[in-house]
């Protein structure tokens, strides 16, 4: 299995001046490939619902392509290359031969993407042209490892054509891993590098288990006030609201750069502390998803079960509402905006990816179900009781039972992945249940749900 450790990187003083010399060649590189391509484009193309009065057909230019391009490096690294507006020189030969490559490959993909897509034909928009704050990263080929310092502390790497670098070695490399290659990345808080590892002992993951009642785990995305997570066994995670947390105290510094001159100073300086917020609120989202991960692992189960979100749907802005006089009406935009923060925050997306990750390494399965009615109807009951989200509880007299929204939709989605939830029909614009089995999990799913109880008080 191949998989990636980041290590925060320690460069010294001369190192640190290489690799951004190198950055800006690289940088340089991409922008000309890409530049390459466009033009080609808008000299090559024809119109094919209109015609000029005058044809003239101009001289084809050979298309540029992955190899083609490949092959300029040669010629460049003869000489200095002095760029036109600037007069600034760059030394292609100084960058390892693999680095410049696969900067190549990167435009080569970039352009796929626009082109014809990706492995699920989604076209993405037109690549970019890449400036200082968008071209971060770097790969090397034929980097090695060398021993830890005495106490473990520092590790050592040996870059091409740098030399020895300090890796701050906060956790063990796998015995047995190999490494593949290595990516030096540049932040706002400094710089960090990816080891691109091979370990023989993970073998590549292949789904072979057969889900049961006992062996699987529904997840339902709460996103309501303090939790983020509801599950089949009756336990609800809470969130963490990073951006929430450090929304006031971003706004503070993005209210004060945008205040500035554009290219002064003081300006840099708060762009770089705003970057630095940024940071910190992405690395402790994700903390927070690798250890829901683990918490959820922890249970011991082999398959888990989560809905499919359209977090783009929830995300879209409200279609603006006319009165039929030229004014406009309130469309319920100012109460999705809040939403739509929550969600961002919450990052669904990046934490079922992370659960995934961490399940394949365990041995375990990730798959997604389709959430229609989950939340709605009673896991242990064909009737419809939650169908309003301002209805949290319901109190069942039958049973004497205190039924949390969350935690039902979360036996629910389970019964979907296990093809237990009934089958559910409109008939004259009411809901009508067909094929149901829900009496085959009653004793189940009333004992997760006594468990839950809240004491007398609370109810």
């Amino acid at each position: 299995m191949i998989y990636n450790y980041q290590y925060r990187l320690r460069p010294n003083t001369e190192q640190k001046l290489v690799l951004n010399n190198w950055f800006r060649i690289c940088r340089y590189w991409y922008n000309h490939q890409l530049g390459e391509r466009f033009d080609w484009w808008e000299r090559n193309r024809s119109y094919t619902d209109r015609c000029p009065l005058i044809c003239h057909l101009p001289e084809l230019k050979d298309k540029p392509e992955f190899y083609g391009q490949k092959k300029q490096l040669p010629v460049i690294k003869k000489d200095l290359l002095v760029i036109g507006w600037s007069g600034e020189l760059l030394d292609f030969s100084s960058v390892p031969s693999q680095t410049l490559q696969e900067v190549c490959d990167r435009v080569k993909k970039a352009f796929a993407r626009y082109i014809s897509g990706d492995k699920n034909k989604k076209r993405s928009g037109r690549p970019r042209f890449k400036n200082t704050a968008r071209f971060k990263s770097m790969v090397f080929e034929g980097a090695k490892l060398h021993s830890c310092s005495v106490g473990g502390k520092w590790l050592y790497i040996v870059l091409p054509k740098i030399g020895v670098v300090n890796i701050r070695h906060h956790r063990p490399i796998p015995n047995g891993a190999k490494l593949k290659s290595v990516q030096v990345i540049k932040k706002a808080d400094g710089w960090y590098i990816n080891l691109r590892l091979l370990d023989n002992s993970i073998p590549d993951y292949e789904p072979d288990i057969i889900p049961t009642w006992d062996n699987t785990l529904g997840m339902d995305a709460v996103l309501h006030k303090s939790d983020y997570l509801a599950t089949s066994e009756g336990v609800k995670l809470p969130s963490l609201k990073s951006l929430r947390i450090s929304k006031s105290k971003l706004a503070k510094v993005s209210r004060r750069k945008n205040a500035l001159k554009k290219g002064s100073k003081a300006r840099r300086k708060l762009a770089k502390k705003e970057a630095k917020l940024h940071s910190s609120i992405a690395r402790a989202r994700k903390d927070h998803a690798y250890n829901t991960a683990n918490a959820l692992l922890a249970t011991g189960k082999k398959v888990f079960f989560h809905e499919k979100l359209n977090l783009k749907g929830l995300m879209k802005r409200n279609q603006p509402k006319s009165d039929g006089n030229g004014h406009y009406v309130p469309n319920g935009q100012s109460a999705k905006s809040g939403l739509a923060l929550s969600w961002t925050d919450a990052a669904f997306a990046q934490f079922f990816n992370i659960l995934k990750y961490k399940a394949e390494k365990a041995g375990a399965l990730v798959q997604e179900v389709n959430p229609a009615y989950t939340s709605q109807l009673l896991s242990y009951k064909d009737e419809f009781v939650f169908t309003d989200s301002s209805i949290r509880e319901y109190w069942d007299e039958e049973f004497k039972l205190l039924i949390d929204r969350d935690i039902n939709a979360g036996i629910n989605i389970k019964r979907v992945g296990l093809g237990l939830f009934p089958t559910i029909k409109r008939r004259k614009g009411n809901r009508v249940t067909i094929n149901s089995v829900t009496n085959s999990t009653l004793k189940e799913v009333l004992t997760i749900l006594r468990g839950f109880q809240k004491p007398a008080f609370c109810r």
